[in-house]
């Protein structure tokens, strides 16, 4: 794909925007588990201004910073004596209804929830402070009834669910092939099943989807029970990276604990930086994260291959935000968002700094 034609992601963030999303009548409650291991912290440990941060996050491959910096303590460690609370979500959008709801103050997130959500809330509600991951989502399908992309009409495929990231990509990919569905039910030239990613597998199994868009690991997942990969979502973008998972907070958490947020992106960097090091070891402990959080490890045919599709890094690639944006506008697809504050790198950059590491730019999307 050239860099002037539309890019998947992001004009179907459009759709988005024109859907009554159904979080009034899915609290978020239904979707957000306190599973994740929650960490130990030293009594005599120094306190920042909070007592405890919340995070959110969700068990993919996608999100292993957060899987990760839990796991290994490397977030903990950079907040002393103010305690992680840890929530595992199936989506964005419930995340995000956490967020607004204020059962979470940080949260490791897709671009499509951050963007409707800063969007409906007229920018008052979050802001993005980093980037975390690139790539790792995957068109996978049953290749005894689809065998090419055209073959996919008619067909049922899953995505995790309405409004999230792969939600929105699938939506749009759909647009451009010139099919109509509806997207609020899913109904249309193809059927979109929204089916958490936990269940996806099962749903494979027993033939009631014909493939899924879906991130790592539920994709190789998917593989190993016979699927074959039609397309990997990198390849529609330029350069192959697109921003797969944010990281955003709330607007009145980052006001009122801006030493808490610097703790949590300190952890954040250092954790990349590790996972980038360390990629043997890193795979491993977001696998042991994931076991914790699912009852049952990833198998090697599944770990290894949904592993290095992914890129970890902190740019939060905000010119993939912006072009994503304009795309959707050009489509006619969203009336022109003002997404101008939705990012603010500042504690991040501060962090970078100190790493000795290159800042990274807003794209002109920044706060003032």
């Amino acid at each position: 794909m050239s860099a002037a034609r539309p890019l998947p992601l992001l004009r179907t963030v459009a759709a988005l925007a024109a859907l009554p999303l159904l979080l009034t009548a899915c609290g978020y409650g239904s979707d957000a588990e306190d599973d994740a291991p929650q960490a130990e912290v030293a009594a005599d440990a120094e306190k920042l201004s909070a007592a405890e941060v919340r995070i959110g996050y969700f068990p993919n491959l996608t999100h292993a910073t957060a899987l990760v910096g839990v796991q290994e303590g490397l977030l903990q460690k950079e907040l002393g004596g103010t305690r992680i609370k840890a929530s595992t979500f199936n989506a964005g959008p419930s995340e995000i209804e956490a967020l607004n709801a204020g059962s979470i103050d940080i949260g490791w997130i897709g671009p499509s929830p951050s963007i409707n959500g800063y969007s409906k809330s007229a920018g008052k509600n979050l802001r993005i402070i980093s980037g975390s991951a690139s790539g790792g989502v995957k068109l996978v399908v049953n290749p005894d009834r689809i065998k090419t992309l055209d073959d996919l009409e008619g067909k049922k495929i899953a995505t995790p669910q309405l409004g999230n990231t792969q939600d929105v990509a699938f939506l749009h990919w759909i647009a451009e092939k010139g099919w109509k569905v509806d997207a609020q039910s899913g109904k249309g030239d193809v059927s979109v099943v929204r089916t958490e990613n936990k269940i996806t597998p099962d749903a494979y199994r027993s033939g009631s989807v014909d493939g899924a868009w879906v991130p790592e690991p539920t994709a190789s997942k998917l593989v190993a029970d016979g699927a074959k990969v039609l397309l990997d979502e990198s390849d529609l973008w330029p350069d192959k990276k697109f921003v797969i998972t944010n990281i955003i907070v709330s607007q009145t958490f980052l006001k009122e604990h801006p030493d808490v947020v610097e703790a949590v992106l300190r952890g954040s960097v250092k954790t990349n930086a590790w996972i980038n090091a360390n990629p043997d070891e890193a795979k491993a402990s977001a696998n042991k994260a994931l076991e914790k959080l699912s009852g049952k490890a990833l198998p090697a045919e599944v770990l290894n291959p949904a592993w290095e599709s992914i890129t970890f890094l902190d740019d939060p690639l905000a010119s993939t935000l912006d072009a994503q944006a304009a795309h959707a506008v050009s489509a006619g697809l969203l009336e022109k968002p003002d997404l101008k504050g939705i990012y603010d790198l500042e504690p991040l950059n501060k962090v970078l700094k100190s790493e000795g590491k290159p800042e990274v730019d807003d794209a002109g999307l920044g706060v003032s």
